[in-house]
């Protein structure tokens, strides 16, 4: 049997760090992150458990690797999504909705990620947080900034924001709220992206 190529190597190794990602989304949406174990993590992604380490330094990166894999994929289907759109406050809107979506959809999950950001070991920079990055960025590109590289961090702030506000525990805000002020703050009418049931609230966007 002659041996892989570099190129298959390469896809294996792909595929292994997908699983390990997808199992970390699951298991801590599922059980919450103290009773999620490395072990855990393995055995569901079918990968030996020094794989994990490997790939990873620790369940704090892997978690925010995963996450953040997480997000990106939510963003990209909804930026994607048909009726397929060219036009930039149309991505823009969904950037929101998909984001607020992940807030209101996975609390336990992304109540653990935005905890572990704020923590001491802070953000954490690998290839998913990357892609996620890049997509984000275009989106402020699309929206016809002419300045991405200031504007793209100041959305990814307001975003940030309006996860932790719809998470807050003991004072949560309405998604809706938040998500009318982000309209508003870029422009944008009520109708665009995935517009909540009932209206904006107190009727201001139009």
């Amino acid at each position: 049997m002659s041996p892989r190529s570099a190129s298959v190597n390469e896809e294996l190794r792909r595929r292994s760090r997908e699983r390990l990602l997808q199992a970390t989304v699951e298991l801590v949406a599922e059980r919450g992150y103290e009773a999620t174990t490395l072990g855990d993590i393995a055995d569901r992604a079918g990968a030996a458990r020094g794989l994990v380490s490997y790939y990873f330094p620790g369940k704090r990166q892997l978690l925010q690797s995963a996450v953040h894999r997480l997000m990106h994929l939510t963003l990209d289907a909804a930026l994607e999504r048909e009726p397929r759109s060219d036009d930039g406050r149309e991505q823009m809107a969904r950037a929101i909705d998909a984001i607020l979506g992940l807030a209101r959809d996975q609390p336990l999950l992304m109540r653990t990620h935005m905890a572990g950001i704020l923590t001491a070991e802070g953000f954490v920079r690998c290839p998913e947080q990357q892609r996620l990055a890049e997509l984000l960025r275009d989106t402020v590109v699309r929206y016809g900034s002419p300045d991405a590289d200031a504007d793209y961090p100041l959305l990814r702030a307001l975003l940030m924001g309006a996860v932790v506000a719809v998470l807050l525990p003991g004072a949560p805000m309405p998604p809706a709220r938040l998500r009318a002020e982000l309209f508003q703050r870029y422009g944008l009418d009520w109708e665009l992206g995935v517009p909540p049931d009932g209206g904006p609230p107190g009727g201001t966007i139009h």
